[in-house]
């Protein structure tokens, strides 16, 4: 895999807003508001370019869940020409994966496992992935949550522990990231009268 890096991220958004990403409704938001706050939010922890670029398209191809957007695959290049192979193969599984197996391997990471597969959404063989391109997906993929777990229709309760232990594979800083936002969650009557 070659190390191409990123094109300056001005250039990345108005490829993406070229592409009407800004008219699309998105929680609360356009779509490209959030892409963009997704980079951002990696880029301010440290991220570095690459995964930063990738949260900035980790929904390019949509999601299991998002499908509003779809850039189609036989765009995958130009998608690497842009941010790189490293950043574009991030965004894909991202958008491929089937959320159940990721989850899965990011579980068997946690308990030292080095073999690692997550399954794509239609069902093809499994993807073997590194530790490390592992890491790399949790990354984008909690902090794109993080970014809009607070305004989304799923709730703070979806897949709560999968992005916790998402933050704890990830490590500290995004363990810490992770209890600051949701920090954030509305507390219930019940749990407001059991508090006090």
């Amino acid at each position: 895999m070659t190390n191409t890096p990123p094109r300056p991220v001005d250039e990345l958004v108005e490829f993406l807003r070229s592409l009407g990403t800004a008219e699309i409704d998105h929680t609360g938001h356009d779509f490209l508001t959030h892409l963009r706050s997704v980079h951002d939010l990696l880029a301010e922890h440290d991220a570095g370019d690459e995964l930063a670029a990738a949260g900035l398209f980790h929904s390019i191809y949509g999601t299991e869940k998002f499908q509003e957007f779809c850039l189609p695959l036989d765009q995958r290049q130009l998608v690497r020409d842009l941010i790189g192979e490293r950043a574009e193969r991030i965004a894909w599984l991202n958008c491929f994966m089937e959320r159940s197996t990721f989850d899965a391997a990011v579980s068997s990471a946690l308990d030292g496992e080095s073999e690692l597969a997550i399954r794509d959404r239609d069902g093809n063989p499994p993807i073997a992935v590194t530790n490390e391109q592992l890491c790399d997906l949790a990354t984008v993929h909690l902090f794109d949550w993080l970014e809009q777990v607070e305004r989304s229709e799923f709730g703070w309760g979806y897949r709560r522990s999968a992005y916790r232990e998402m933050a704890r594979l990830v490590g500290p800083d995004a363990e810490t990231l992770y209890f600051k936002v949701f920090a954030g969650e509305p507390q219930s009557p019940a749990q407001t009268v059991a508090g006090s």
